[in-house]
């Protein structure tokens, strides 16, 4: 076996073994779930922390390129809501246990477009229902995350000017990752 391979072996080794203490939930090495952005508000009703305590030793392994997996022990439980308003981010995650109920509120949008509907990737995983329009451009819709399955979907909300031609275009993306309690024994 040549010297490169051997070296190619123990930095994947290494890479596993720094993926592996991310995903961890005996506390430190992650920031948390991204569940929101600065200016967006996320409010989980159960009584789960929904962000990392912060580690005395500095930032840890979640810092690398690679994005690390969510501590399970972090994860959003019972009923959120995720408020999306002018500004902010384009693109959240949000980390959830299965049977959580997601309400997403789209606040009236600034430019001539309106909300026009939610779209999900894996509607067996997170079906979106309750699609609800409000006269000022507010746009709800309800996320029912599945009770017993865990895995990922992503949900684009829709805007499209009303006088136009045309599909609607994704103007919001909420990836959602539903991260399945563990099982002791």
């Amino acid at each position: 076996m040549r010297w490169w391979s051997g070296a190619w072996m123990i930095a994947g080794i290494a890479g596993i073994v720094v993926l592996a203490a991310c995903g961890t939930s005996a506390g430190g090495g992650s920031t948390g779930p991204a569940s929101a952005s600065r200016s967006s508000s996320a409010r989980p009703s159960s009584t789960a922390p929904t962000a990392a305590p912060a580690s005395p030793s500095g930032p840890g392994p979640s810092k690398s390129a690679t994005p690390p997996s969510t501590p399970a022990g972090h994860c959003a439980a019972g009923h959120t809501e995720i408020s999306v308003s002018p500004g902010d981010a384009v693109e959240q995650r949000l980390c959830v246990r299965p049977g959580t109920v997601v309400s997403l509120v789209l606040r009236p949008r600034t430019d001539d477009k309106r909300w026009s509907a939610v779209n999900t990737s894996a509607p067996a995983l997170v079906p979106a229902s309750g699609w609800r329009l409000d006269a000022d451009g507010t746009a709800h819709a309800v996320l029912r995350c599945a009770g017993t399955r865990g895995g990922a979907a992503v949900v684009t909300a829709l805007a499209k000017a009303p006088d136009v031609a045309g599909a609607a275009r994704a103007a919001f993306t909420l990836r959602i990752s539903v991260v399945p309690y563990t099982t002791q024994g």
